[in-house]
């Protein structure tokens, strides 16, 4: 059997056309939504929503990139009721990760290949604690960035250990930008796809066919990641891709990471608009979700 037949049967087919159209969509009928990345605390997160009213665009998601063991448990109630007013997914991203434990290797330029995955039994038991508490607040989506962590997680899911309501979203610097590495995620219990930042067209819609969960593909990116820009892309990616979280606003920030100021999360929202107006302008029957849809993983309050 040829290559190519056997993994069309498993499910892999190639995507020839950056014109093909993904017949897939969210459970609400919607092929696109927005998130916003790198808003770290309560106040940037409020100065989000607000820069919404203002420029009269949605924002579905919220993730916090630094981690989840860097906010004190009011910092993350705070956050959690104002994703509840604002009917937005709010996303906590899973510490230590390499960068945050000991490792030597994570800092040099050879090592960095391990990006943000963990080291030891430890370093697992730990992020599964960071996960606990965060869901323990009310938090149901969580950024992860190992494998090995989001196999523990959906066993625990599954089993009534964390809430069924949780989401997971596995992170582009985990590094995965192929169909069969796709196929693997979602069958150990990723909600949600973001592969490497840099993909063509064609190579998503390649992905889109091997998978149902949505792809949070960006639209923009920092410096230190290639500091790109895919405005004028962003109908083609909805048509190609759908369902897709239209990841936005990275261009503001210098790195990962990056503490965004109240100022800086407005202009992340700013940049939401400009992608909303390439949208329009271009594709305008695209079908965008409302917010508070049910199939989104909206905060619960706690306790």
């Amino acid at each position: 059997m040829r290559i190519e037949d056997f993994l069309e049967k498993i499910g892999i087919e190639e995507s020839d056309s950056n014109l093909e159209i993904s017949e897939k969509s969210f459970p609400d009928g919607a092929q696109y939504r927005f998130e916003v990345p790198g808003i770290q605390n309560p106040g940037a997160m409020a100065a989000l929503v607000d820069a919404t009213d203002d420029y009269g665009v949605k924002v579905h998601r919220v993730t916090q990139t630094k981690g989840i063991m860097l906010l004190t448990d009011n910092e993350i109630e705070e956050m959690v009721d104002i994703a509840l007013d604002g009917r937005m997914e709010l996303f906590l991203s899973v510490g230590p990760r390499a960068t945050y434990d000991t490792s030597a290797s994570a800092n040099t330029p050879e090592g960095a290949r391990i990006g943000y995955r963990l080291r030891g039994y430890k370093n697992l038991l730990y992020a599964l604690e960071d996960v606990k508490r965060a869901t323990l607040l009310g938090v149901r989506g969580i950024v992860v960035y190992d494998e090995g962590l989001l196999w523990v997680l959906n066993k625990m899911r599954n089993q009534g250990e964390l809430p069924r309501k949780t989401h997971f979203k596995v992170s582009a610097h985990c590094g995965h930008g192929n169909p069969a590495s796709a196929k693997l995620l979602e069958e150990i219990g990723a909600d949600s796809f973001n592969p490497v930042r840099d993909l063509q067209i064609p190579m998503m819609s390649a992905i889109r066919k091997s998978i149902d969960i949505s792809l949070d593909l960006h639209m923009e990116n920092p410096k230190s990641s290639g500091g790109f820009i895919r405005h004028y892309e962003a109908p083609e990616i909805i048509r190609s891709a759908a369902p897709v979280y239209l990841k936005t606003g990275g261009a503001v920030a210098a790195h990962h990471g990056w503490e965004t100021t109240k100022s800086q999360a407005a202009e992340r929202v700013r940049q939401v608009y400009l992608v909303q107006s390439m949208v329009n302008r271009y594709y305008p029957d695209a079908k965008i979700s409302n917010l508070g849809t049910s199939d989104m993983s909206l905060p619960e309050k706690s306790g």
